[in-house]
């Protein structure tokens, strides 16, 4: 059953007295938990820190298994972004996202390359908080809670969309949306297509999301979202970070 692929390292875990529990969001097998025997020695910390790009072979007797990795580092992410608070911010809500939200071993190809594509935009913040929201907008759809954002749930048309139904997740027109305005949640432009934002677009769309992670997702599994999603939310509302490229 043994396999070869890489990913990137979501969390590691001390296990026993050298070793360690890594969780792995791999390119071809998903999110793939392993042991690594010395995974806590000196050698082995800075390889096994979250967001590092990594090349791992997985040994197990059996596919249900915990198994074994033997892990060889590709690129350390998390040491270039140490010094930029509010990336590194970014970094951690992405693999907790993905530990919190993703089902083990479910190959999810798109939200992987999405992923990627958001960290190697990590060092941009004129573009990253926009592709991030729209990481999680695919992590809706990959989870079965896709929003709808083509045609006006009330009028059909699919011009001047500018709100969600947080009942359906469908647009709604502006025309429609005049009488409900506090009961919709906001569609910021750069969501339909437009390569534009503000900072307001980009809380509103991590208000968005985040509306329907927690309710669809996290609320069927009694929990909350992460705190360090919550943190990327603050810290982005200080910076107030205006996106002037996100296509």
């Amino acid at each position: 059953m043994d396999w070869v692929d890489t990913g990137y390292i979501l969390s590691t875990q001390k296990h026993g007295e050298t070793s360690a529990i890594i969780d792995v969001f791999t390119q071809d097998h998903g999110r793939h938990k392993g042991l690594v025997r010395g995974g806590i020695s000196r050698k082995m910390r800075p390889v096994l820190q979250p967001g590092n790009y990594v090349n791992v072979e997985w040994r197990g007797r059996l596919s249900e298994q915990l198994g074994y990795y033997v892990v060889e580092a590709i690129d350390s992410r998390a040491a270039e972004l140490m010094d930029d608070r509010l990336s590194l911010t970014g970094l951690n809500a992405m693999t907790a996202m993905c530990r919190e939200m993703l089902p083990e071993r479910e190959r999810h190809f798109d939200i992987y390359n999405v992923f990627q594509i958001v960290l190697s935009n990590l060092h941009e913040v004129s573009i990253w908080p926009a592709l991030y929201i729209r990481w999680e907008a695919g992590l809706l759809s990959a989870l079965g809670y896709g929003l709808d954002f083509t045609r006006c749930a009330a009028t059909g048309r699919n011009d001047n969309l500018t709100h969600i139904s947080p009942r359906s997740g469908r647009a709604v027109s502006a025309s429609a949306a005049e009488p409900y305005l506090d009961k919709l949640l906001r569609l910021p432009p750069f969501m339909r297509g437009e390569n534009t934002s503000t900072p307001e677009d980009i809380l509103d769309g991590l208000k968005l999301t985040g509306y329907f992670l927690e309710t669809r997702v996290q609320w069927e599994l009694n929990r909350t979202l992460p705190e360090a999603r919550q943190q990327l939310v603050e810290r982005l509302m200080a910076a107030e970070i205006a996106v002037q490229r996100v296509g």
